[in-house]
């Protein structure tokens, strides 16, 4: 018998390779608060962590319906139940870029459907282009799968437009695919239709596809249209990723979906069947979530998500009317999403000498709990969640001033 001694046990090069910006950031830091002042968190992204935004009655009746039901207790087909994913294909199909339920895979998550589409797109040593600033996981999932990933950058000065030029110069022959945020995490931007057809233009010219991460699709400020990227495209192939978690406000209720947009047959004969046997892993997701969709999706009415977007711009309006006063802070207002990103001018902070001293010590002080941009692989920047009570919000913007104002030199 061997003696395993001193012996290492060696972990996969896949599991080495993940690699989570947030945690790059967080790992073996104690972030400290102020004892005498409430903890205000405008990090998370999670809707239901302030309590102020419930679940739609419609929705817990719909996953009771379910239970009650006793059909949804054993596995379902591992790509989704028949009747989530005809519904997702009712709900999201348009004249310009039809879909039916064989265009559907049913996801743990918008995560997980991203994940499948770098799974079954790239192969170790290929490289995928990602918008910067980034959302984590992008970067995590490409980083596993031994991908690169080649940040196009956003830019700030025009509401987070990319570099369709300088995105075009990035691609090479090991390019595998084109991911579009839209509207973004971080920036909450939501593109114009030139500029997604810009975007698509380059990806012609390269003959690549497009990862849509949609996952916000629709949450998006009044007056304000979101355009599907695959409503557009003629001849670019799309898989368009998203989900229920945040328009439905259930993140935790982990559904989301692949919405494939075949155009001329290119995905059919081998990302297809291999996206379905990407699934066939886990065995599916919760049957009882996807029983539900069909009334979640059918009748939800608009005037839910709608809401919460009046709850967000609000915030976003006392973020941006509080901070742009503030010297050395510059926010950019946002169009949709859930999400602020705010220029840090370090040079006027001459005793903060990054953005993860910005956050630090903000929380340290004033126990307000922001993203620093390292996070987002976008120094310089910090980034404020939209989603807490009003008067928490203008709370935790009058802290951020009066922290600005303390640690500012002209």
């Amino acid at each position: 018998m061997m003696d395993f001694g001193e012996q290492t046990i060696i972990a996969s090069n896949e599991s080495k390779g993940i690699v989570n910006a947030v945690r790059d950031v967080f790992d073996g830091k104690k972030m400290e608060t102020n004892p005498t002042k409430e903890l205000l968190n405008l990090s998370i992204g999670d809707p239901t962590f302030f309590g102020n935004l419930p679940v739609h009655q419609v929705m817990k009746e719909a996953v009771k319906e379910a239970v009650d039901s006793d059909n949804f207790n054993g596995y379902g087909p591992a790509h989704g139940l028949l009747c989530a994913r005809q519904t997702v294909a009712k709900h999201y199909t348009t004249p310009e870029a039809p879909l039916t339920d064989d265009d559907i895979i049913i996801t743990c998550g918008c995560s997980g459907a991203l994940d499948s589409c770098f799974t079954v797109l790239g192969e170790p040593g290929q490289n995928i282009l990602v918008p910067v600033p980034v959302y984590p996981l992008d970067s995590c999932v490409a980083a596993s799968r031994g991908l690169t990933i080649k940040c196009y950058q956003l830019s700030p000065d025009r509401q987070w437009e990319a570099d369709v030029d300088k995105m075009d110069q990035l691609i090479d022959k090991d390019t595998v695919a084109i991911v579009v945020v839209n509207p973004s995490n971080p920036c909450g931007s939501v593109y114009s239709k030139q500029h997604l057809l810009d975007i698509l233009a380059v990806a012609e010219k390269h003959s690549l596809p497009i990862i849509a991460d949609e996952i916000y699709n629709d949450l998006v400020y009044k007056g304000q249209h979101s355009y599907p990227i695959a409503t557009l495209s003629k001849n670019v192939p799309i898989l368009s990723c998203g989900g229920i978690g945040k328009k439905y406000l259930v993140p935790g209720w982990r559904v989301g979906w692949i919405l494939i947009h075949d155009r001329h047959d290119r995905f059919k004969k081998e990302v297809v069947p291999s996206l379905i046997k990407v699934s066939r892993k886990s065995l599916g997701i919760t049957t009882l979530v996807q029983a539900a969709l069909p009334k979640i999706l059918d009748t939800v009415p608009k005037s839910y998500y709608e809401n919460t977007m009046s709850l967000v711009e609000a915030n976003a309006n006392i973020a941006y009317g509080e901070l742009s006063v503030v010297g050395g802070l510059t926010p950019v207002m946002p169009s949709g999403a859930l999400y602020m990103m705010v220029g840090v001018e370090l040079s006027k902070f001459p005793h903060i000498n990054t953005t993860v001293e910005f956050m630090e010590k903000l929380m340290a002080e004033e126990s307000v709990f922001i993203l620093c941009g390292e996070c987002f692989l976008s120094p310089g920047f910090i980034r404020l969640v939209l989603l807490m009570p009003s008067e928490k919000m203008k709370e935790s913007c009058h802290r951020i001033r009066e922290f600005s104002y303390r640690h500012y030199e002209v």
